[in-house]
């Protein structure tokens, strides 16, 4: 069970909803519903980048192909390293699934 420092009822509420959607389209109506386009968008290039980190692309390559900038490869690459593993178990299942 998750411990960290950003456990809260305000998150869990809100990962809790995001467990209820149940297919894609789903999660495009909600996530336009509470995300602006921009916070949605930089969501999903620090996916793009961290599965570009973990096949080894330079920096330039993700950046090019992203457009992220440095610092956000460099935040996304040190969650990689040090963060809580939630990529690593969302690149697990994704490989399982396809």
């Amino acid at each position: 069970m998750y411990t960290g420092k950003l456990k809260d009822d305000l998150l869990d509420q809100l990962f809790g909803a995001i467990m209820l959607l149940e297919d894609l389209d789903e999660c495009y109506r909600f996530f336009e519903d509470i995300c602006t386009v921009s916070e949605l968008k930089s969501l999903a290039q620090r996916l793009e980048v961290a599965k570009m980190l973990q096949e080894n692309r330079t920096y330039r390559e993700i950046s090019s192909r992203t457009g992220a900038s440095t610092a956000t490869i460099s935040r996304v690459k040190r969650s990689l390293n040090y963060g809580a593993d939630g990529y690593k178990l969302v690149f697990d299942r994704l490989s399982q699934n396809s």
